[in-house]
């Protein structure tokens, strides 16, 4: 192969997994809308804060650490090579021309590709223990979740640890993400306890509606747009026809999941409910998408659509069941990314992928809820004791956003004494 060929493919692959990597963290954004819009008025500013901060210290915490446990080298193992310091090296242009076309994009655009998706699934959790969660209780657990927690089991798959040795298949995460981040939700709202008011003493669920519907379904159309970076990203590459053909299906299969679940939690919701709900259509939407994650590639659109479809019911009576678990997840991320993070393991199976077996991929989702589980339950419970998870009786009445950070979202609405 030309040299100035080479060249030109490993410039194009390296911004493509740049301008992906940009996509991914624009999910920020759309979890920082979606979790704003789902949550009281008067815990606005401090949802917000959690998100703002989150993806600082995420980021921070891969750059220090994460990113060495994760991707330093432990073929089939279970322990890193390496647990600190910067493993960030982009290959001279003599190494580029000696790989022949192999090394097709820089160490520093894998970098920030990675970084964007650990940010991605401590998200998941600020939504889970909203309005009643102590702020810097929060940013304590988003250290060691992003530091350590979730580069482990991130290595044990894409680092080509034992889960990738025992054939495991997660094409971009529904489980080393979406799941990982659902199990350390589920952690910290079983020590946390439900939101004052949301259960009755007879067993009864009483509705909390969320503040601005408007604001979580623009978090749901930033979420959609982020995911074609998040799954199309994974892809790697883009700079041949065959690979180009690979992403532009992953792009159309990721869509279509979406559509389909979308449409389905509609339906089911018009079903059980009587009504259209607003909040379970785009639950629906965000369940098709973390479905399809786990093997965007090789289905038809068709076939993505009705995975997602099927994400899209298995959310809403997700939504209900935890209800009835009384396990308050304002925001539903627990059955949007831990339920139907599990479907979309499972389902990989169906798609062709003829690397797929059902033991590997139980056995990814054991390791993956158990470790993260077990680990968020331990450093949630030391914070506890410590600083404590949450706020009193009062600041929670009055809103967390004046208790933690001294301002309010919407002061033009309180009346002035």
């Amino acid at each position: 192969m030309e040299s100035s060929i080479i060249e030109i493919q490993y410039a194009l692959d390296t911004f493509y997994f740049l301008v992906s990597g940009a996509l991914v963290m624009w999910m920020a954004a759309g979890f920082a809308m979606l979790e704003a819009g789902l949550v009281r008025s008067k815990n606005t500013t401090e949802i917000l804060t959690k998100n703002v901060a989150l993806f600082a210290i995420a980021c921070t915490m891969y750059l220090l650490m994460g990113y060495t446990i994760m991707y330093g080298g432990s073929e089939g193992g279970i322990l890193p090579d390496g647990w600190f310091g910067n493993s960030i090296a982009n290959a001279s242009t003599e190494e580029v021309l000696a790989s022949g076309g192999d090394t097709y994009y820089s160490g520093a655009s894998d970098f920030f590709f990675q970084v964007v998706f650990v940010a991605t699934a401590m998200s998941i959790v600020s939504g889970a223990v909203a309005e009643r969660m102590k702020l810097w209780a929060f940013l304590a657990f988003a250290v060691v979740m992003t530091g350590f927690i979730y580069p482990m089991q991130g290595m044990w798959k894409w680092g080509g640890g034992f889960l990738d040795a025992a054939g495991f298949q997660d094409f971009a995460g529904s489980g080393v993400v979406h799941l990982c981040g659902a199990a350390a939700a589920l952690a910290g709202v079983i020590l946390l306890g439900p939101r004052k008011g949301k259960y009755g003493a007879d067993g009864s669920v009483n509705a909390i509606p969320g503040a601005n519907l408007p604001l979580a379904a623009l978090g749901m159309f930033i979420l959609w747009m982020g995911w074609f970076g998040f799954n199309g990203g994974s892809e790697l590459m883009v700079s041949n026809v065959a690979e180009a053909n690979a992403v532009s299906d992953v792009f159309v299969n990721t869509n279509a999941a979406a559509c389909g679940g979308l449409i389905f939690a509609l339906v089911v919701s018009q079903i059980m409910f009587g009504k259209a709900d607003l909040t379970m259509a785009v639950n629906g939407a965000l369940a098709g998408l973390v479905a399809i994650t786990a093997e965007p590639l090789n289905w038809g659109g068709i076939g993505a659509t009705l995975i997602g479809g099927v994400g899209g019911i298995i959310v809403v009576f997700s939504v209900v069941m935890m209800d009835k678990l009384k396990i308050d997840d304002p925001v539903g991320a627990i059955s949007v990314h831990g339920v139907v993070g599990i479907w979309g393991l499972i389902a990989v199976i169906f798609s062709g992928n003829d690397a797929a077996t059902i033991g590997a991929q139980l056995m990814g989702i054991a390791v993956i809820f158990v470790w993260v589980f077990v680990t968020s339950m331990i450093f949630w419970f030391i914070i506890k004791t410590v600083i404590g998870l949450r706020v009193t009786d009062e600041e929670e009445y009055e809103g967390v956003d004046l208790a933690e950070c001294g301002m309010e979202a919407y002061p033009e609405f309180v009346s002035q004494n």
